[in-house]
C-alpha cells in the first residue's frame, strides 16, 4: 500500500445525514471527555488550597493541565501514527481515568500537581486522534460541519460538566467532582473502543512490506513551514483572543462591582449562545470556504472586547459578552478544520500535532499578556489590548486563508 495517496476509510460518511454514525464512536466520547473536564476545572484551585497551597500556587495548578498538553502535542501525533486513532483514544481515556484517580487519592500538594499534569497529557492525545480521524474519515466538502460539531460537542460538554460536579459534591464534597470525571472518562474509552479503525493506519500498516516511512516532525516542519509562519501565526492569535474571553468576562464584572453569582450567569449565558451556533458555522465554512467565518469570527470578538471598557451594568456587560459568545461560537471547529485542510496525506498526525502546539502556545500566551497588560495598564485598557489582538488575527486571516478551502 502507497501511504503518499490518498486512502478510503474504512467507512464513509459521503453527507451529512451520515454523520449521526459518528454520533456514538467519536461524538460521544468527545462529550464525554468534555463532561469529565468540565467537572473538575472549576475545583482543582479548591484542592490545591486544601493541601495547602497559596492563592497563586493554586491558580497555577489550572495551568498544569495546558502544560501537560502543550508538552505532549507533538508525542500524541507520534502515538497516533504508530498506533493509530482507535487506540490513541482509548488510552487517552485510561490515562485520564488513572490520572484523575490519582488525584481524588492524592495527599499532598506534589501527587496532586502529577496527576493534573497528566490528565493534560491525556487530553493532547485525545484531541489529537478524534481530529485526525475525522479528517480522514470524512470528505472534504463535510469536513467543517463535522470538526464544527466535534468541537461543539466538547464545548456542550465543559458546560455540563460544572453542574453535574456540584451535584456530585453536594454529596461527597471536592472529591464528587473527581468522580463525576472517572465515570465520564471511563465511559468515553468504552465508546472510543467501538470506534472503527481507519485503513493504513496503526501498527499494522506501519509493518506492512509496501508501507512508505513515517516523515519525521522535523520534516513536516521544514515542508509545510510557509503555512506555519502564515495561517499558523494567525491560529495562535486566535487562540490567544479565545482563551483571553474566558477571563475579561468574570474580571470586568469583578470591576463593575457585580457579585460572583450575577458574574456567573452572564458567563453562563455567553456560554450558551457560543454553543448554539457551531453547526450552522461548520456549513458555512463548507459551502461558502473558510474564509467567511475565520474572518467575521475575529472580527466579532475584536470588536467586542473593544467594546468591553465602555459597559457600566449588568445590562451592557450582558449583551457585549453575548455578542462575544456569538463570535467565538461561529469559529467552533475552525482551528481543526483549517488544520485538516493544509495537513498533508502522509504525516498528518505530525502535522496535526505542530498545528495543536501552536494553538495551545496561543492559548497559554493571551492570558499571560491580559495579566501582564493589567499589571502595566489596568484592566480595562489590558482587555481592549485583547481586542486589538482580535482585530490583527482577522487580518491575518483574511491574508493568509484562501478563499477557497478544502
Amino acid at each position: 500500500m502507497n501511504l503518499s495517496q490518498p486512502t478510503q476509510p474504512a467507512t464513509t460518511y459521503d453527507n451529512p445525514a451520515d454523520l449521526r454514525r459518528l454520533a456514538l464512536p467519536i461524538y460521544g466520547p468527545s462529550l464525554l471527555f468534555g463532561l469529565g473536564e468540565g467537572a473538575i476545572l472549576p475545583v482543582v484551585a479548591l484542592s490545591a488550597r486544601s493541601f495547602g497551597a497559596s492563592v497563586a500556587v493554586a491558580a497555577l495548578m489550572v495551568m498544569l493541565i495546558n502544560a501537560g498538553s502543550l508538552v505532549f502535542n507533538v508525542p500524541a501525533s507520534i502515538i497516533c501514527d504508530r498506533y493509530g486513532e482507535r487506540l490513541a483514544i482509548v488510552g487517552a481515556s485510561a490515562l485520564g481515568v488513572l490520572a484523575t484517580v490519582l488525584c481524588l487519592v492524592a495527599g499532598n500538594l506534589a501527587v496532586f500537581s502529577v496527576g493534573v499534569f497528566l490528565i493534560g497529557i491525556a487530553s493532547s492525545v485525545f484531541l489529537l486522534a478524534r481530529q485526525t480521524y475525522l479528517t480522514e474519515a470524512v470528505p472534504a466538502q463535510y469536513r467543517a460541519r463535522a470538526l464544527s460539531t466535534l468541537g461543539g460537542v466538547m464545548r456542550v460538554g465543559v458546560f455540563i460538566g460544572p453542574f453535574l460536579g456540584a451535584a456530585a459534591m453536594a454529596v461527597w464534597h471536592l472529591q464528587g467532582a473527581y468522580v463525576v470525571c472517572v465515570v465520564a472518562l471511563l465511559l468515553a474509552g468504552i465508546l472510543g473502543a467501538t470506534l472503527k479503525d481507519l485503513p493504513g493506519h496503526g501498527r499494522a500498516a506501519r509493518t506492512a512490506p509496501d508501507a512508505a516511512p513515517a516523515p519525521t516532525v522535523r520534516a513536516i516542519l521544514r515542508e509545510k513551514w510557509p503555512v506555519f509562519i502564515t495561517v499558523g501565526v494567525g491560529i495562535l492569535l486566535v487562540s490567544a483572543v479565545r482563551q483571553s474571553r474566558q477571563a475579561v468576562i468574570p474580571l470586568w464584572a469583578e470591576h463593575l462591582g457585580l457579585s460572583p453569582q450575577v458574574s456567573s450567569v452572564i458567563y453562563g449565558v455567553s456560554s450558551a449562545i457560543d454553543m448554539l451556533v457551531f453547526y450552522p458555522a461548520g456549513k458555512v465554512m463548507d459551502v461558502r470556504g473558510r474564509r467567511w467565518v475565520t474572518v467575521p469570527s475575529m472580527l466579532v470578538m475584536g470588536l467586542s472586547m473593544l467594546a468591553m471598557p465602555l459597559t457600566h451594568g449588568v445590562a451592557t456587560l450582558t449583551l457585549v459578552s453575548c455578542i462575544l459568545g456569538f463570535g467565538n461560537g461561529i469559529g467552533a471547529g475552525m482551528v481543526m478544520t483549517l488544520g485538516a485542510d493544509f495537513a498533508p496525506e502522509l504525516g498528518r498526525a505530525q502535522f496535526l500535532g505542530i498545528w495543536r502546539e501552536m494553538s495551545d502556545i496561543g492559548g497559554t500566551a493571551g492570558p499571560l499578556l491580559l495579566a501582564a497588560f493589567t499589571a502595566l495598564l489596568g484592566l480595562g485598557p489590558a482587555i481592549a489590548i485583547s481586542g486589538v489582538i482580535g482585530l490583527v488575527a482577522a487580518l491575518q486571516m483574511w491574508r493568509a486563508v484562501p478563499r477557497r478551502s478544502g
